[in-house]
């Protein structure tokens, strides 16, 4: 495998966009640590939750019932989330202001566990994401896979960067650049593969000092059907 150069991919990502500041003017920034730190603990479980909801339904219907969301489980406050039955969680579940799934209403407090769990351990949820080591956002990946419910996949990686985390996506596009460049075949969440692809984005991000975040969108821009 030879890993085609960040600025070739700029590049090609440029021209398909119609030049290099309409390219800068459609990527994201990422929070800063300080702005990562301040997130409370309800606002984690709140986007998880959504991101939850979200598989396999219009992403726009979740959003525009998420006030009720947050009206039925308390703004994902977490205590007082902890201190209810699993009979309140099947009550909550049949409430006609949300989203019936009880599969899906049982991870919020799967995930308020874990949240709580890593407050307890590092202060907050947030400091433990503000201070995930540099270059192993897989490892987070895989931490929220493992800790939490239904995170796994891209949920979690979405989640993650709805909330302002410097993390790529392995979206459709990025996804099929990667395997026609043989970054990785296989199943895209094993952990031979995640090792792989961390290993490819750490390259890039050493050759450009671009963030992850927006490594991964210029990718995404540089193939696919998303031209200008």
């Amino acid at each position: 495998m030879t890993l085609e150069k960040f600025d070739a991919i700029y590049a090609r990502a440029a021209e398909r966009k119609g030049g290099d500041e309409q390219l800068e003017s459609l990527l994201s920034t990422p929070l800063t640590r300080s702005e990562l730190l301040s997130i409370a603990d309800d606002r984690w479980l709140s986007a998880f939750s959504q991101k939850v909801f979200q598989c396999g339904i219009s992403w726009s219907v979740v959003r525009n019932k998420w006030p009720n969301f947050e009206e039925v489980f308390f703004g994902f406050k977490i205590e007082p989330l902890l201190m209810l039955s699993d009979e309140h969680w099947e009550q909550k579940a049949t409430d006609q202001r949300i989203i019936r799934h009880l599969t899906k209403v049982m991870s919020i407090p799967a995930n308020a566990r874990m949240i709580h769990q890593a407050s307890l351990e590092y202060g907050s949820f947030s400091t433990m994401i503000a201070d995930w080591p540099e270059g192993k956002i897989t490892d987070l990946w895989l931490y929220l896979k493992k800790h939490g419910s239904r995170l796994g996949g891209n949920t979690g990686a979405y989640a993650l960067r709805q909330m302002g985390v410097d993390t790529f996506i392995l979206s459709s596009d990025v996804e099929a650049y990667l395997r026609n460049c043989d970054v990785f075949e296989g199943g895209k969440t094993s952990k031979r593969a995640l090792t792989a692809i961390n290993a490819a984005f750490t390259t890039w991000q050493q050759q450009s000092g671009r963030s992850l975040t927006h490594i991964s969108q210029i990718i995404a821009f540089s193939c696919g059907d998303n031209r200008l």
